[in-house]
């Protein structure tokens, strides 16, 4: 009877000692990658797509500053003479205005692109939080879903035991507890995981309960250096790459400012009828031309000035933060990696080897299964915060990411 009772213990403890690999086996076998769903979501998000619709705005501005003031005609009557007067006037834009439209039109497309950048990265960094969170749910339910099966058979075992006389109602009060305790996790395991992938899912501009599950480990590396974090912020960063855009904008406002205060020119002639004694038909030319004796528009040029000044000293600024949120933000995420390289090199395989003591015990008759129940409950523990390590982890990547302004490689 005990040889039975240990098998059934050694068959429970084996089932609990599976739950690292078939969380291994959930995230390395089909599934959506990371990089998948980055290129789902940039293709299909509809936030981004609304965004999108902007271009054509900013590229229909273009020919809107390319055009041209239209010529003036006018007709005169009167009872005097001449009786009839027609005129045709053409405005001439000095100071090179339609061309400085032009350049800041293509300086808000160029501007529009960059906010567009914006909005594809900061939706980049969305799905890999929301990635990895169902990555981490799916890990979770999976563990919990073979913890309970195996506090199930703790209880089985433990009620056989009792039944037998082998054992006090105490070990089955210890084990029903424990199974209690599994279901309230499972349960709570599944809703995140459904809530994880309703989030994921809109992320990607699906259902939410479209059928999804993740294909990267939650200890899949990919910290850079603080050398390379820091190049690459310079080179790619999507904030600076706005700044820039704008900076650029700003400088074509203040060009056609300056411009403006250029006056402008016009020209034109005609011809006159009915004039008796003299002409039936007469000429008149004209030409006038502004003169900026009460508003020369430099006010204009000096409002343009200003913010040129404040947007260059923002970037500044906005680029001495980056270092600093860099930094910090790496610090964090190395930090977390040495805990989760803890968790994967020694926390675990030591939990394991407890359990493996514990049920050599058990086995032996020299402790009873509330031992055993307990050193299961500490592996519990043990094997969710190595989790909760993965996912701490990967948040802090997305942080780094986020202080970047840029997708890691």
């Amino acid at each position: 009877m005990r040889v039975r009772q240990a098998h059934i213990t050694s068959i429970a403890v084996a089932a609990l000692l599976l739950v690292s690999s078939a969380a291994a086996a959930q995230t390395t076998t089909g599934g959506l990658t990371l990089s998948a769903a980055l290129s789902m979501a940039t293709a299909s998000n509809p936030h981004l797509v609304a965004a999108r619709l902007k271009r054509p705005v900013d590229e229909a501005g273009v020919g809107v500053a390319s055009e041209r003031p239209n010529p003036e005609f006018s007709y005169e009557l009167g009872r005097d003479f001449p009786r009839h007067a027609f005129t045709l006037i053409f405005p001439f834009e000095l100071g090179g205005k339609r061309a400085r439209r032009v350049d800041l039109a293509r300086a808000t497309v160029a501007s529009g692109e960059a906010a567009i950048a914006q909005d594809v990265f900061n939706l980049q960094n969305d799905v890999r939080r929301a990635y990895f969170e169902l990555a981490a749910a799916e890990a979770r339910s999976v563990a919990a879903t073979d913890l309970r099966g195996l506090a199930l058979r703790a209880r089985d075992a433990a009620q056989t035991r009792l039944n037998l006389g082998d054992a006090p109602r105490l070990e089955l009060l210890q084990a029903e507890l424990t199974l209690a305790t599994a279901d309230n996790d499972l349960t709570t395991a599944t809703a995140v995981a459904a809530a994880s992938r309703a989030n994921l899912n809109t992320l990607l501009g699906r259902a939410a309960d479209t059928p999804v599950t993740t294909a990267d480990s939650l200890t899949t590396r990919g910290l850079p250096t603080m050398e390379m974090a820091l190049m690459r912020a310079n080179q790619a960063s999507v904030d600076l790459a706005a700044l820039d855009s704008a900076i650029a904008e700003q400088g074509a406002r203040r060009a056609l400012a300056k411009a403006m205060t250029m006056p402008d020119f016009s020209a034109g002639g005609g011809f006159v009828s009915a004039v008796p004694d003299e002409f039936s038909v007469g000429w008149k030319a004209s030409a006038s031309i502004t003169v900026p004796l009460f508003t020369r528009h430099q006010a204009g040029v000096v409002v343009e000035d200003a913010e040129l000044a404040r947007l260059r000293a923002e970037r500044v600024a906005v680029s001495a933060d980056i270092a600093g949120h860099v930094a910090e933000a790496r610090a964090r995420a190395a930090a977390a990696e040495a805990q989760l390289d803890r968790y994967e090199r020694d926390i675990l395989p030591r939990a394991l080897e407890v359990e493996k003591m514990a049920e050599d015990s058990y086995r032996s008759g020299q402790s009873n299964l509330a031992a055993l129940l307990q050193s299961l409950q500490s592996s519990r523990e043990l094997r969710f915060r190595a989790l909760d390590a993965g996912l701490d982890y990967q948040l802090a990547l997305a942080d780094v990411e986020r202080a970047i302004g840029a997708v890691i490689k």
